[in-house]
């Protein structure tokens, strides 16, 4: 599998010693697990380090979209950590694609699990594109909701930020 994966319009490019899953988009995730316990969404990819580190990852690019759904983009980015575990889990017996159960044994030999929401958001905000959170308080409200999954979870609010150990750029320019 690629190095890459594009989310949301931009793309997300691991390091040589990474691989990237978009688990979200899996004919497991689709097919088999997506209608589990009235719908389960996933994170839009699982990417396992050289070290054996796993990094859930959501991606809100703001710029463009505004935010329709109600609630905490945080509470929704904690609910997809848990349906992706979950679905992982069941992934590694039940999917019906053997490269799909092989991601999944990997992603679940993983020796740390670390929570990755990529929230960018408009540099000049507007009332068409408002800022949807305080950049200085994202962190502490994701922490709040994963800290069972990963006490230190990462919110970068920009698309190459030092934080995240991936390189991200748009893909499309307007």
């Amino acid at each position: 599998m690629s190095h890459t994966a594009e989310v949301d319009g931009l793309q997300l490019t691991m390091p040589a010693d990474w691989w990237v899953w978009k688990y979200d988009d899996s004919s497991f995730h689709r097919n088999q697990f997506q209608s589990f316990a009235q719908g389960s969404k996933a994170v839009d990819a699982v990417a396992l380090s050289g070290d054996g580190t796993l990094w859930l990852m959501e991606v809100k690019d703001y710029r463009r979209h505004r935010r329709t759904k109600p609630g905490s983009v945080f509470d929704e980015t904690a609910s997809k950590v848990r349906s992706t575990l979950a679905g992982l889990a069941a992934a590694r017996v039940n999917a019906n694609e053997l490269a799909e159960r092989d991601r999944a044994v990997q992603a679940l030999t993983c020796r740390q699990i670390r929570v990755a929401l990529q929230l960018i958001q408009p540099s000049r905000p507007s009332k068409l594109f408002p800022r949807l959170v305080d950049p200085y308080d994202a962190r502490q409200q994701l922490k709040r909701v994963v800290r069972p999954v990963d006490p230190h979870p990462v919110v970068s609010q920009a698309l190459n930020d030092d934080k995240l150990p991936w390189e991200t750029a748009n893909l499309h320019t307007s």
